[in-house]
């Protein structure tokens, strides 16, 4: 009697490879955010113009979490991974040569809908893991993308000073390139889970959300933290950029150190996701934000406070981050690039509306605006976890 092959695992070196590719991916989208006006300056741009880098580039990111992320469950990701990072590292390139503004805008929009690596990985993870540590795998994942968010701020910024703002792309190019071998090498090469036609594939997105209504609850809980997210860091560079600050690109990258303790810390989350505790949790990180939002808004002259406030605003939604899509893996293990689909793209839509917000709101009122916006928001999200837990909350297993 033969023996049935044995399903691929993942252990701990291919989780670590994972963490670190979907960390270089999604820092591709990030590079600019600490050098917005340096970049104005360089290519004639105005502070208000330069917000749309980080906004086109979300939009392009969301577009193509759409229409490339769902191909994960139909498609040998051993090839599609590697060829996502192989097209970024083109885009990539557009930008580190581009000659005007708004060429750059357009390339990094190009960026935005290529560099789907992370978000591949992360539902092929969660197919490698088992149910009892897939939190865990899923949660170390997942930091890593939060820590290469946070990271590409502080290597841009030191790049940047060093070589020139064009010298972070060619090297993010190279480093894609590199990654797409190694990963290619490492991806077990599992067979696709369904055969469906890509029509039906993209239409599928949307049918697992009218059907689910954990789904439904966790996008607009995940929506609102992404979009709080990308409003504060966008805000914090014009705060840290001007009076009483006047931080150059390099030290402003720094902030982004402080945000990696708390990618660290939330590392954790993904274990009380196994432990039963997921729901529970997102309710305390939601009153974490509002607290972060409040010590930002009374400390927006103070370095310590305004550190203070990135750190407990970090660990909140990160933590919040990786128990909304741990839950979401749980509603179907056929359907998790799918979910993941409807995840992302969620959450960059929210976050491209947090940084025009946060544009418009330092043109309105500066710091204290886009502070107490964000504590608004934060408590509207506090609230719809309070009435959203109340109803039947069925998250299957596996």
């Amino acid at each position: 009697m033969t023996q049935e092959p044995s399903r691929p695992t993942i252990g701990r070196g291919l989780t670590f490879l994972f963490a670190v590719a979907a960390g270089a991916a999604v820092g591709n989208l990030y590079w600019a955010q600490p050098l917005l006006d340096l970049i104005a300056d360089d290519l004639g741009a105005s502070t208000t113009h330069a917000g749309w880098l980080v906004t086109t580039t979300q939009l392009g990111y969301a577009l193509g979490i759409l229409l490339v992320v769902p191909l994960g469950d139909v498609m040998n990701r051993r090839r599609l991974v590697p060829l996502a990072l192989l097209a970024a590292a083109v885009a990539l390139v557009l930008c580190a040569v581009a000659p005007s503004f708004g060429f750059l805008v357009a390339a990094l929009g190009l960026v935005g809908l290529l560099t789907v690596g992370g978000q591949l990985l992360t539902p092929l993870a969660g197919d490698l893991a088992t149910d009892a540590d897939r939190g865990a795998v899923v949660g170390t994942v997942v930091s890593g993308i939060l820590t290469g968010i946070l990271l590409s701020r502080t290597v841009s910024g030191f790049v940047a000073d060093a070589f020139g703002w064009r010298s972070i792309y060619a090297g993010a190019a190279v480093l894609d390139v590199v990654l797409a071998v190694l990963l290619w090498r490492a991806i077990p090469d599992l067979e696709p889970k369904a055969r469906v036609r890509y029509p039906a594939l993209i239409g599928s997105v949307f049918t697992v959300i009218r059907r689910e209504r954990v789904v439904r609850w966790t996008l607009v809980l995940a929506g609102i933290g992404f979009a709080l997210f990308t409003m504060f860091w966008t805000a914090l560079t014009f705060l840290l950029s001007g009076a009483p600050f006047n931080y150059p690109v390099s030290v402003i990258g720094l902030f982004g150190l402080v945000g990696l303790v708390g990618a660290v810390a939330a590392q954790r989350a993904g274990r009380l996701h196994d432990a039963g505790w997921s729901v529970r949790a997102s309710g305390i990180g939601w009153a974490l934000v509002v607290v972060s939002f409040v010590v930002a808004a009374v400390g927006g002259r103070s370095v310590v406070l305004v550190v203070v406030a990135i750190l407990l605003l970090d660990v909140a939604i990160q933590g919040i981050n990786i128990l909304n899509q741990t839950r979401m893996f749980a509603v179907s293990g056929e359907a998790r690039s799918r979910l993941n689909t409807a995840f992302v793209t969620n959450n960059f839509l929210w976050g491209a509306g947090g940084s025009v917000l946060a544009t418009v709101l330092w043109g309105a009122g500066g710091w204290t605006a886009v502070t107490l916006c964000g504590a608004g928001l934060a408590a509207v999200a506090l609230v719809v976890w309070v009435f959203g837990r109340r109803g039947p909350l069925v998250v299957p297993s596996s």
